[in-house]
């Protein structure tokens, strides 16, 4: 049986649940890594992917907005050129009450009574405004930069914006951006 569709867990329609006392078979995380890049490079330009909803996104979405900016930014800058960062954490657990279908199932399972349901996976909690990947690079980096987010952007199940968090105003107003 496949995944559910992330349209099923998008909606934060009740309390987080992140308590590990009661998950006998935790989900490992599908994200390899947080930081990519040149982690301790000095750079002058800070972009990033911003959330416009309140939503979840599994851990699936942000691996693959993950792999697709990075792959973009190693592509055409360079592995020492950038540092990319995913900033939020998946900490809530997503439940599935799996119901069994076919003759005589009916006197099998009890249906939604005591319907708790098993972890089937983990997703991070984003509030409006809340950056979900960031970028830093030097200024002639910057067009680069603003593509990877922008592939990175059809992943994630919000409508999302790109956002300059430090920038120098008089770089900005040489490269018409108007942010």
């Amino acid at each position: 049986m496949g995944k559910r569709p992330g349209h099923c867990y998008r909606e934060c329609d009740r309390q987080p649940f992140m308590r590990k006392r009661y998950i006998h078979r935790q989900p490992a995380s599908r994200i390899v890594s947080f930081d990519m890049g040149n982690t301790s490079g000095d750079f002058e330009v800070e972009l990033s992917l911003v959330g416009l909803e309140r939503c979840q996104i599994r851990h699936q979405a942000l691996e693959a907005a993950r792999v697709a900016s990075n792959r973009d930014m190693t592509k055409t800058v360079g592995r020492q050129n950038y540092h990319l960062r995913v900033r939020v954490k998946p900490y809530h657990y997503l439940r599935e009450n799996k119901m069994i279908s076919g003759a005589g199932a009916d006197r099998v399972q009890d249906g939604m009574r005591r319907a708790w349901g098993k972890v089937i996976g983990i997703a991070a909690r984003v509030k409006p405004g809340q950056p979900l990947i960031t970028i830093r690079v030097n200024p002639r980096h910057i067009k680069p930069a603003m593509a990877a987010l922008k592939k990175a952007a059809p992943k994630m199940p919000t409508p999302c914006k790109i956002v300059f968090d430090k920038i120098d105003p008089e770089l900005k107003r040489q490269m018409g951006i108007g942010v």
